[in-house]
């Protein structure tokens, strides 16, 4: 009797410590289709683990530096999608879409033995983050949703509404790319740069020029188009606004005030989530994190 209460006694507490084990702090690489994805562990604490998902598609995870200040008391894990950023810079078509991102984030949960967590997704991160809650068994504990896009045709036509703020010399050429119109002017080139210092990029620093540096542009073609304000790619038919209604775990959503994703949008998004909560991020365009940490 005695050496069977031990026997649980032990086993009790195999189970303890595996269920409270933690990945190591570091980076590594994962073999994946197509190639190696990279990781990073940032921090030791013992607080939920936060898994960031970088937007783009391709807009590798540079850019979300400033967050790692959040592993002050629990880890924080990035990685880069395949074919951007450290990952292997794969050329294969057949794996940029978002069936294959969603395994490779998998893979990577199950690699770190990650079950509980909160999946934190930027941009088009949103948007696997929340097509990861529907797709899997294994869910995080809450989801943060920063300048989310939900729609396709929502982002363009807050795209839209945004060309039509700006002054004349910018929103011209810019609808007529849109029109199918694109003539490669000096006019042209001062808009784009407009555009994007207006509602993506208000700050620059050294994490933006590194996202920009080693973006995959191949991968972003292919899945969204060659501008931010018009999708050819695989995504331009993304839809989840009817099932945002389903999501049943905590969840937050935020936007920059001058953001592509424009704030009365996504609060329209927060209205549709049940025990969701909408924050605005004062003086941030798209990149919040960067704009106003």
């Amino acid at each position: 009797m005695r050496l069977n209460f031990l026997v649980l006694v032990s086993l009790s507490l195999l189970l303890f410590s595996c269920n409270n084990s933690q990945p190591k702090e570091g980076e590594g690489y994962l073999k994946v289709p197509g190639g190696e994805i990279w990781y990073k562990v940032i921090g030791t604490g013992k607080k939920t683990p936060i898994i960031l998902l970088h937007g783009g598609p391709g807009f590798p995870s540079y850019s979300l530096t400033p967050l790692f200040e959040l592993a002050d008391d629990r880890q924080i894990i990035v990685y880069d999608q395949l074919s951007c950023g450290r990952s292997t810079n794969s050329a294969d078509t057949t794996l940029m879409n978002m069936e294959s991102q969603l395994k490779d984030l998998k893979a990577l949960l199950s690699k770190l033995k990650i079950t509980d967590f909160y999946l934190y997704g930027h941009s088009y991160g949103t948007m696997l983050a929340v097509d990861y809650y529907f797709k899997n068994e294994n869910l995080p504990s809450a989801l943060i949703l920063a300048s989310p896009c939900m729609s396709t045709k929502i982002w363009e036509q807050d795209a839209d509404t945004l060309i039509n703020s700006m002054d004349t010399v910018f929103s011209k050429p810019l609808k007529n790319f849109k029109a199918g119109n694109y003539i490669d002017t000096s006019n042209y080139s001062k808009a784009i740069v407009a555009y994007y210092s207006s509602f993506y990029n208000r700050k620059m620093n050294q994490y933006i020029d590194s996202s920009l540096a080693r973006n995959g542009q191949k991968l972003y073609l292919h899945m969204w188009g060659k501008e931010e304000f018009l999708a050819t790619g695989n995504l331009k038919n993304y839809n989840r606004i009817n099932d945002l209604h389903k999501i049943n775990i905590p969840t937050l959503l935020t936007a920059g005030e001058f953001d592509a994703a424009r704030p009365n949008t996504v609060r329209y998004y927060q209205s549709l989530i049940p025990n969701a909560r909408f924050s605005m991020i004062a003086n941030a365009g798209h990149s919040t994190m960067c704009d106003n940490t």
